[in-house]
């Protein structure tokens, strides 16, 4: 049985994921007690359903319990996958204004920013169980095509994932490594290259006979390289490295596409993502 725990913040996109995988074939079940995990996933392995997603957050009691509950079902060999959504603060609270819905952790002596921040707190200790999703620049159709990569991934192999970003629309908040591309030229500054991205040839051409991208890729190939075995004995099944410019456009897509490439041929599994470009 392959089982996906959906979690988060409240607003980040929980029910979207959980309806897409139910879509998909999943049998899915919403606001599981942690303390049920382990006798659930007994019970739906004894009735044979193979593709199985739960969705467990701050709405479940004893949130505390779910950490050991996975590395039990995992050391019995079941293929546990866990997503972590979450965005910033701003945009959960535009959320909740245009639904006009009560946050679930809402008292009459706090405000909707405070019980925000407070499930945040409540939820650092599942922050590192999976992979990290922040969904504050995403739109849905984006963020279901990115859970359907996610669970087409085999368990038990370490995952490298590339994203590109532009820092004017906000560093991602889900990223393990940030590097900062901006200081390299910018074909944003040629009219004649502005309307293409990193991922066409005439970008590609112009960002090559630039020395110090060259220098940059090596750079940032080198520490993945170098430090990507420490992860895998740390029984990381993912590690997230966003590559930002300023648009997100170029520079960073080209480096992406040219780093997601390198790790691939060296028989590193890879997701690629350009934040801005899905979003457009």
């Amino acid at each position: 049985m392959q089982l996906v725990i959906v979690t988060g913040l409240s607003g980040s996109g929980k029910s979207i994921v959980l309806k897409m995988l139910e879509d998909s074939g999943y049998y899915c079940i919403d606001n599981l007690p942690a303390t049920l995990l382990p006798q659930i996933s007994e019970h739906l392995s004894n009735v044979q359903h193979e593709q199985v997603a739960i969705s467990i957050d701050t709405r479940s009691a004893s949130l505390e319990a779910l950490p050991d509950n996975i590395r039990q079902l995992k050391s019995q060999g079941m293929d546990v996958q866990v997503l972590f959504l979450e965005a910033n603060v701003e945009t959960l609270v535009k959320r909740y204004s245009e639904t006009r819905r009560r946050h679930p952790l809402s008292k009459d002596t706090s405000t909707l920013a405070e019980s925000i921040s407070h499930e945040r707190h409540l939820l650092e200790q599942l922050v590192d169980l999976g992979l990290r999703i922040d969904t504050s620049n995403l739109s849905a159709n984006t963020l279901r095509n990115w859970v359907k990569e996610f669970v087409i991934q085999k368990n038990g192999e370490l995952t490298l994932l590339f994203s590109s970003f532009g820092f004017k629309h906000g560093i991602p908040l889900d990223a393990d490594y940030v590097f900062d591309v901006r200081c390299l030229p910018n074909p944003y500054y040629d009219k004649e290259l502005r309307p293409f991205t990193g991922q066409d040839a005439v970008i590609r051409d112009y960002l090559e006979k630039q020395e110090n991208v060259h220098r940059m890729y090596e750079d940032i190939q080198g520490f993945v390289s170098r430090w990507l075995p420490c992860f895998v004995q740390d029984n990381r099944s993912y590690l997230t490295v966003a590559i930002g410019c300023t648009g997100g456009q170029h520079r960073s897509v080209y480096l992406v596409e040219r780093l997601g490439a390198y790790f691939r041929q060296h028989q590193q599994k890879v997701l690629i993502r350009h934040r801005e470009l899905e979003k457009s």
